[in-house]
């Protein structure tokens, strides 16, 4: 599966070097270009982190050609609710049925007028689909979620073991992990 992701999801892996995790899934993780110019300014101890990441296509880069994703992203942007990154990353998703990975509550909010809500993706959404890949344990997870809490002030709420009962992963649940809501689905 494509998943394009904003600066936000791309920035929680970069912050606490883990960005590897997303080269090991079975997903393709992708951005559009300016990430890195948002890398570059707003994260730029993590720039050149992110460029390796690049070259060793732990992410890959995509560009908006059609012009229905450019009409898009111009209608997007005369909104003025969103940045043009996450402008663009919308615009891409939307247009080729990627999912899109943003943690950005107005982001999601647009995305849920042009896609189906369960193509859009948030931090914690990548964390169980990695569980689920057997990338990570429940205590990789809840040692992940520890350190965002340190290094991006996130709310520490249940631990991961509380909220993945061993039976119950697959079980429609409500949870709350951290500032993240979450509803897992069966299937």
């Amino acid at each position: 599966m494509n998943v394009i992701c904003d600066t936000a999801i791309i920035a929680n892996f970069l912050k606490i070097n883990r960005i590897d995790l997303l080269a090991r899934s079975s997903h393709t993780f992708l951005v559009c270009d300016l990430v890195q110019q948002e890398i570059a300014v707003e994260y730029p101890g993590q720039l050149k982190c992110f460029q390796k990441a690049l070259k060793k296509s732990a992410i890959q880069k995509v560009a908006a050609l059609d012009s229905q994703e450019l009409d898009l992203f111009s209608e997007l942007i005369k909104e003025g609710q969103l940045s043009p990154c996450e402008c663009a990353t919308l615009a891409i998703a939307a247009y080729r049925g990627y999912f899109l990975a943003s943690d950005d509550s107005q982001a999601t909010l647009q995305a849920e007028l042009l896609m189906a809500p369960n193509r859009i993706l948030r931090t914690q959404n990548i964390v169980v689909a990695m569980i689920k890949e057997n990338l990570l344990s429940e205590d990789s997870a809840d040692q992940l979620l520890l350190s965002w809490a340190a290094y991006l002030r996130f709310k520490l709420n249940p631990s991961t073991i509380e909220m993945f009962p061993e039976d119950n992963l697959l079980q429609e649940t409500s949870l709350q992990w951290g500032i993240f809501p979450l509803v897992l689905k069966s299937g």
